[in-house]
């Protein structure tokens, strides 16, 4: 019986399976006109009806430049998943199976966010994440699951040569002191 005022998840958001098992892209409906856009860009019960029900408890936005690169963290406890949107700009999002039990173990997928397509990831907890800027800038948002613990936060090499993740370079990327020590998948610690 349906509820009054309650949508479907498919006329609010398009669910796009990706190689990576629970992991989803999204797509949600944009209202448009003369005057700008307007998009839902979280409804707990849709997301429910997508397949994501779990509780966020943090909201973060980073501003980054150019050929920026990010990443690849996680956290081995308190793991977060992430619902990641752009709101300015471009990004190469990249997501990185750490499961042991996945049949993906090891497995990785790209995909481009940006205020243009207004598309969403949803990246399960188990999974490394990083991105990259392709933009002059990008402002990069998302939810978590969990709390920021950097106790047990972790980094996975973005170069891991086995992982061979094409970051569609033109240049070398920025990346920071912390992300340059992340350690390759083999000497990672990871999940279940």
């Amino acid at each position: 019986m349906a509820v009054p005022g309650m949508r479907r998840a498919m006329d609010a958001i398009k669910k796009i399976p990706t190689s990576l098992p629970g992991m989803l892209l999204l797509e949600p409906r944009v209202f448009g006109d003369e005057r700008g856009f307007f998009l839902e860009s979280y409804n707990e019960q849709v997301m429910a009806e997508v397949g994501i029900s779990e509780r966020f408890v943090q909201d973060n936005h980073s501003c980054s430049r150019r050929n920026v690169l990010r990443g690849l963290h996680y956290q081995i406890k308190q793991a977060q998943g992430k619902l990641v949107r752009v709101a300015e700009g471009e990004i190469l999002d990249v997501a990185v199976d750490l499961r042991r039990s996945s049949a993906t173990f090891g497995g990785w997928q790209a995909v481009r966010l940006s205020g243009e397509n207004k598309r969403m990831l949803w990246i399960p907890a188990g999974l490394a994440h990083g991105f990259r800027v392709i933009s002059e800038k990008a402002h990069v948002l998302y939810k978590a699951t969990d709390y920021y613990a950097p106790e047990h936060e972790r980094t996975l090499a973005w170069n891991d040569p086995d992982l061979k993740i094409d970051w569609e370079l033109d240049g070398e990327p920025i990346v920071s002191a912390k992300d340059q020590r992340g350690l390759a998948l083999r000497d990672a610690e990871t999940f279940e």
